[in-house]
């Protein structure tokens, strides 16, 4: 028996956020560019914000919560991170340890 994931298609968050329950700042990144490298393949993709936790992304593939994935990022190298959400075409992330410094 594999490990099994949900798809980020099968969690809706249909209830905003009322409350911000992250521990740590994120830092808008509109105009920098990552990539994603998801089951082998290699994707280009738009990092969103970013803290020394995790990222936001957009994404046009739909990984799976939990899945392992890793992100190509400027000035930290590869950055190995696990998806936490999937909604809209973004992509919620924490990594597997925290970065020197997200800004």
């Amino acid at each position: 028996m594999g490990i099994k994931y949900l798809d980020g298609a099968m969690v809706p968050r249909a209830v905003a956020r009322h409350v911000d329950h992250r521990c740590e700042p994120r830092v808008d990144t509109p105009a920098q560019a990552a990539v994603v490298w998801l089951r082998g393949r290699r994707h280009p993709v738009q990092l969103l914000n970013l803290s020394a936790s995790g990222a936001m992304f957009t994404f046009r593939l739909i990984p799976h919560i939990g899945e392992t994935i890793r992100i190509e990022l400027s000035g930290h190298g590869d950055v190995s991170a696990r998806v936490c959400w999937v909604r809209d075409g973004h992509v919620g992330v924490s990594f597997a340890a925290p970065l020197a410094c997200a800004e």
